[in-house]
């Protein structure tokens, strides 16, 4: 493991950009930036149109490691270059900026209130391809409808089964299990994730270390006790579904051990 990289991490202030948008996602995000789809007229153009727009914002002179302490990568845009070089490479190497790797394939359908992660048969390729790249950690996601702890029980047991994976790879997992924000039972199911990620990470070993990101809890410093737990480097206030100015001052304001993440265009 690099140990810059880890340190930065642990203690670093600033954002954890994601810049993992899928297929899906990316008409509305060039959209956001003027690209139009007439400026492509199949899929390649379209991801060549996006990894054109990634370059820029990544080789901007303010996305540095002073404001950006990492950043969240699909896995076609490791694969690609910037200026001649990888593009996690040139992350770390011009910018400062840690690499991670989305590395799950998308949602399951829903079952006991939540949304499991599909199979990844290709995890173990994607870590060996990380580690190539010189890829910090990995990011995966699961969904937590309702409070039922059942299903929480089962999201948390399977993100650090496949943590587990990425741990003995090299990386460290950042374990997802976002809390839908508009659901009607979101306190009492961070209330029961919360005990079930204190009992997951009381079982890693002192060579296991994992990150976390986690929707900006009902309660203020909910997940305190986590964020002090001795196996977790840091955990990270998920925006998805808050506009920035809010997420970024309920951060601030009611949690300040986070560092969080930046999906919208600035």
């Amino acid at each position: 493991m690099n140990n810059e990289m880890f340190q930065q991490i642990k203690s670093g202030k600033g954002f954890i950009a994601a810049l993992d948008q899928s297929g899906g996602s990316t008409p509305k995000v060039l959209g956001l930036y003027g690209v139009t789809e007439s400026a492509y007229s199949n899929e390649a153009e379209m991801f060549d149109r996006m990894h054109e727009m990634r370059s820029r914002l990544i080789k901007s002179p303010v996305f540095n490691g002073d404001r950006v302490i990492g950043a969240i990568l699909f896995e076609m845009t490791m694969e690609r270059t910037i200026d001649g070089i990888g593009s996690a490479e040139y992350l770390w190497t011009k910018k400062k900026v840690v690499p991670f790797l989305k590395v799950d394939n998308g949602l399951a359908d829903e079952a006991n209130d939540v949304q499991l992660m599909k199979p990844i048969p290709e995890l173990g390729a994607r870590i060996a391809a990380a580690n190539k790249h010189g890829v910090f950690g990995t990011k995966m996601r699961s969904v937590i409808n309702m409070a039922n702890p059942v299903g929480i029980d089962a999201v948390v047991k399977q993100q650090f089964e496949i943590g587990k994976e990425i741990i003995a790879g090299g990386l460290v997992p950042i374990i997802e299990p976002e809390v839908n924000i508009k659901s009607p039972q979101k306190a009492e199911a961070e209330e029961i994730l919360k005990k079930q990620l204190i009992d997951y990470a009381n079982s890693l070993n002192g060579d296991q270390n994992i990150m976390l990101k986690l929707s900006l809890p009902t309660k203020a410093n909910l997940y305190k006790e986590l964020v002090d737990h001795p196996r977790v480097v840091r955990v990270v206030a998920l925006s998805g579904g808050y506009s920035r100015g809010r997420c970024q001052q309920d951060a601030l304001r009611k949690h300040r051990s986070y560092c969080f993440i930046l999906t919208r265009p600035c």
